[in-house]
């Protein structure tokens, strides 16, 4: 029993350590966050753990990724983008939770199981939290912090920084991020040029990009990108 006492005091002072640790390290993406309000995003651990991944297979691939002010962005790809990613993004508090209990049901679902396909419920807000800081595994303890990361930046950045700090670093194919880059790659044009249709196209690449990349022309892109410009008209986006 006297060796137990003897012990609490040790692992209160582990407890207290940790917690003091998480604490800074919320504070530390809390001021990232706030410099990123005013000041562009020049990289993502998304950007370097893909960049790293291109070095460790010998991909000579050229790395894009161009910021651009809201002026230069064209309309057409915040709205496509908030079509096909994430509807309703200006009435969120960053988090769906309707789309959250619903990917939760799928996933948990015996025909997902027998797929090993796991559904996404994920606004906006919450991949980008996810590219500025996290790596790509999956874990319960990820997505808490997800989540925290979520709530600040909606806090700090609000709505309409979230959305352009998403379309400048978002991977749009290998080594192309933001939408400068993907509009140059793509087609040959700048991100204010982007058209509603090739703004649909692109938005419909977000799910897996690498993938779209090589089916650019694809019958399932074709079909996909006429119902994200259809929607694209609807949608709300900040002012």
């Amino acid at each position: 029993m006297s060796r137990f006492l003897s012990t609490l005091p040790r692992a209160r002072s582990i407890v207290a350590l940790v917690f003091v640790a998480v604490l800074v390290l919320q504070a530390y993406f809390a001021l990232r966050i706030a410099l990123w309000a005013v000041m562009p995003v020049e990289s993502t651990t998304f950007m370097r753990t893909s960049q790293w991944r291109l070095m460790r297979d010998g991909d000579t691939i050229d790395w894009r990724h161009d910021w651009r002010s809201d002026a230069a962005l064209s309309p057409w790809i915040s709205r496509a983008v908030v079509a096909s990613e994430d509807a309703t993004f200006m009435h969120n508090d960053g988090v769906d939770w309707t789309a959250i209990r619903e990917a939760w049901m799928r996933n948990h679902s015996r025909s997902a199981e027998r797929r090993h396909k796991v559904m996404g419920g994920s606004t906006i807000t919450q991949q980008l939290a996810k590219n500025l800081f996290l790596s790509p595994q999956r874990s319960y303890l990820r997505k808490a912090q997800e989540l925290v990361m979520t709530f600040m930046l909606e806090g700090i950045m609000g709505k309409r920084r979230i959305l352009q700090v998403y379309l400048n670093s978002v991977e749009w194919g290998n080594g192309i991020y933001g939408a400068e880059a993907a509009a140059q790659t793509y087609f040959h044009t700048s991100a204010r040029r982007l058209g509603h249709d090739q703004a649909a196209r692109l938005a419909v690449m977000l799910p897996a990009p690498r993938l779209y990349q090589k089916h650019f022309h694809g019958p399932y892109m074709n079909a996909r990108t006429g119902v994200i410009a259809a929607r694209a008209v609807q949608v709300d986006i900040p002012r």
